[in-house]
């Protein structure tokens, strides 16, 4: 990234005007946004196209977007994405590329919480887990994890075909190439009727399946089950200075695109036809850091010390919040335990609204401070009828459209490498790394 500028943006396409051919790589490049779309695809550019060529990212906020920590007591808490399975390779890459540890595990029990009662409790043995839920729900979590093991696998295909270079102009094309139709009609399809058709019960769906889908999307198992001659352009923005323009031979759109999105203020002009990509909501989720005494009496425990679990994920009910994390500090030390339930700590506290007073005293006996983080953190599935494109225009680009398949850091790490890959394909026109079929095919050919 050659430099950072703050946006209050308007974007136009000047349509007439040249840029160099042939073999000459662009002059220019913008990425409208900073977090983790953005900052990969900056980086992901940079790699395709050269050092020479200047990258210029605009964010009107601080870089990192949802990637944030808030500190308590001179200790960094994780307020955003807090950690990323080990499959997530473009995430590992960078965690190598930026030599960063891997901070040690606190074990920690977790449990679901219904509203009155827990309706599922970890242990302590992993057998006695397992024997747990098969007992409550019989082998439904088998027939889960077989679902989830061969949606992973197929998923995983997009790491062979982005090493061989190929890109995608639309969410549909990328779905598609990794699972036929059958990924494209889980966006159309709710997580319970997919689940419901490979076996998993209701009561599963409701119990286990909602709980998790609360804390990672806000949202419940009704959501879809996937949820993943050039011209010149000119970005407007202002500035600690005023205001002015800069043009560019490539911009990249790195920041949601939605009806709710106002504060963006990101338009587009001079685009024949108009670019109208304003569709859809997205889920607001508001993170609480409360440095305070859990009301275990709440959950059913009067005896604070009795109080066994460190991560509470709730079912529709209550529905005031979604999660209650008892949080570890982002730096541990080799001496760090985990608060006793009894003992002040740091809980993180994730729910779709601000929390009122009333209801930050019916989890917390009392506490010493509370702070907060809110943002649009995930699209809200089935609201958009369509899936968006990656391409707005000849080199305009939408990194954020995968979201609205399926949301995560490395999600969006996998749609930065495509948009990367689709831009330097189109600049020089290699059409043949654009939206093919059958890429499993030709991939292994190509070994």
């Amino acid at each position: 990234m050659a430099r950072a500028a703050p946006l209050l943006a308007a974007l136009t396409a000047l349509l007439a005007a040249a840029a160099a051919g042939g073999d000459a790589p662009p002059g220019k490049i913008a990425v409208v946004g900073a977090g983790i779309g953005g900052s990969a695809v900056a980086h992901f550019l940079q790699q395709h196209f050269g050092p020479r060529v200047q990258i210029d990212v605009y964010e009107k906020g601080t870089v990192g977007g949802r990637l944030a920590t808030i500190s308590v007591n001179k200790q960094h808490y994780e307020s955003g994405a807090a950690s990323f399975h080990s499959l997530s390779l473009h995430m590992q890459d960078f965690v190598k590329l930026l030599g960063l540890r891997h901070r040690r595990e606190v074990v920690g029990r977790s449990a679901i919480f219904g509203g009155e009662h827990f309706v599922l409790e970890e242990t302590d043995w992993y057998l006695l887990n397992l024997f747990r839920l098969w007992w409550h729900y019989g082998i439904s979590f088998l027939r889960l994890q077989m679902w989830v093991e061969e949606v992973m696998e197929k998923f995983m295909r997009i790491y062979k075909y982005q090493a061989h270079g190929y890109a995608f102009s639309g969410v549909e094309e990328l779905l598609y190439s990794l699972g036929e139709s059958t990924f494209v009609n889980m966006t159309q399809h709710s997580v319970a009727e997919s689940l419901l058709q490979v076996g998993v019960t209701q009561r599963f769906i409701d119990d286990v399946v909602s709980a998790v889908l609360r804390a990672s999307y806000g949202q419940s198992a009704a959501m879809p089950a996937f949820a993943e001659g050039k011209a010149l352009y000119q970005v407007a923005y202002e500035n600690e200075v005023g205001n002015s323009s800069d043009f560019y031979d490539i911009v990249v759109i790195a920041t949601p695109l939605h009806l709710d999105n106002s504060s963006s203020n990101l338009t587009f002009a001079g685009f024949h036809p108009p670019i109208d990509d304003l569709q859809g909501s997205f889920q607001p989720t508001v993170v609480s850091l409360v440095h305070g005494y859990l009301n275990s009496s709440y959950f059913g425990f009067p005896d604070p010390k009795l109080f066994p679990f460190a991560n509470i994920l709730t079912t529709d009910f209550p529905s005031f919040f979604c999660t209650l994390d008892n949080m570890c500090p982002v730096n541990i030390s080799a001496s760090f335990r985990r608060k006793q339930p009894q003992e002040a700590a740091v809980w993180r506290v994730q729910s779709p609204k601000p929390l009122f007073r009333t209801q930050l005293k019916t989890l917390f006996r009392s506490y010493y401070s509370v702070q907060t983080a809110e943002w649009q953190a995930h699209p809200l599935y089935g609201s958009r009828p369509t899936l968006p494109r990656f391409a707005l225009h000849d080199q305009l680009f939408y990194l954020n459209a995968l979201e609205w398949a399926a949301s995560s850091v490395e999600v969006m790490a996998v749609a930065a490498k495509n948009v990367a890959l689709l831009a330097y394909n189109r600049w020089y026109q290699d059409l043949d790394k654009i939206d093919q079929k059958d890429l499993m095919h030709k991939v292994k050919t190509e070994l």
